[in-house]
């Protein structure tokens, strides 16, 4: 009996012959080789059973997995709300890309870099324009950017006469649950609550942000939408070029990453310093070198994870 591709079995086959294969004879058909029973048949229930669970709760809805409920028959799924974070960036020296740089000025990166990282995390991102280094001016922007569900401002929390942020934000009823954390770079990182809104201070220097981000701000937002395991993603791999350890922090360096014998080589990339934005960018991989004394030799286990 012929049968289209996708139809339902006749009643006491077993089989089915692709037409590629079978000779059509008119009153018979000529079938080269023997077929097993069940071979090109798709049984009732072969991709999934009834009552097995499609998806478990916290994963991404991909293409693939929209598929896999729409096939399941799965009208509707329940879902996370899509978090808003207000970005901050603070500073009278800041400029936007295209202006005209006077003495002293430099381009605002830390706004656009920031925003591109947290809506590939699936938040909802609202920029507001940068601030200038007044009590007044970080008073108003703050406020409004605590209307959010997270709040990421960047520059101004450490402790020169111009870094007014966490000061202002005490002032709006932030509180603060810690300052400063034992990495390189992006050491006077802050994080504080007010009611239901995550306020986090980055610091201004771009790859200190960057970092800042990656670590901190990223599994809080995966966090938010429900995330079975929001954590940075640690593989191991092999240091592809000797460090320098730091006594008193860990190091998080930005490095290539390219497959060898012995697994995944990490080459550090040139300029390491805090401000190097440009360098950075020519990185795919962020690597954990612990705290500790002298150097950690090439080919020693390291950590890290991937960037972008």
């Amino acid at each position: 009996m012929a049968i289209s591709t996708g139809g339902v079995v006749p009643d006491g086959a077993d089989a089915i012959v692709p037409v590629e294969v079978a000779v059509d004879r008119g009153d018979a058909v000529e079938i080269p080789d023997a077929h097993q029973a069940g071979r090109h048949v798709r049984p009732r229930g072969g991709d999934v059973a009834a009552g097995a669970v499609v998806l478990p709760a916290g994963l991404v809805l991909s293409a693939a997995r929209i598929g896999a409920l729409a096939a399941a028959g799965v009208e509707t799924v329940r879902c996370a709300r899509l978090p808003l974070v207000a970005i901050l960036t603070t500073g009278t020296e800041l400029r936007q890309p295209g202006e005209q740089l006077g003495p002293g000025e430099i381009y605002e990166s830390n706004g656009a870099m920031l925003a591109a990282l947290f809506e590939r995390a699936g938040a909802a991102v609202t920029t507001l324009a940068p601030v200038a280094d007044d009590d007044e001016a970080h008073r108003d922007a703050i406020g409004r950017a605590l209307e959010a569900d997270v709040v990421v401002t960047s520059g101004g929390v450490s402790v020169g006469p111009h870094d007014l942020v966490r000061a202002v934000e005490r002032e709006l009823g932030v509180e603060e649950v810690f300052w400063g954390v034992a990495m390189r770079p992006g050491k006077p990182l802050s994080f504080g609550i007010r009611g239901a809104t995550l306020v986090f201070g980055l610091p201004g220097n771009p790859v200190s942000s960057l970092v800042g981000a990656e670590l901190f701000v990223l599994p809080a937002l995966l966090a938010l939408q429900g995330a079975a395991d929001p954590a940075p993603r640690w593989q191991a791999g092999v240091l592809g070029a000797p460090a320098r350890r730091n006594e008193g922090r860990d190091d998080l360096l930005r490095a290539r990453s390219s497959l060898g014998a012995d697994g995944v080589v990490l080459e550090p990339v040139a300029g390491q310093e805090s401000h190097m934005i440009v360098r950075s960018a020519a990185a795919d991989a962020l690597v954990h070198v612990p705290r500790g004394d002298g150097i950690l030799d090439a080919g020693s286990t390291v950590g890290w994870i991937r960037l972008d």
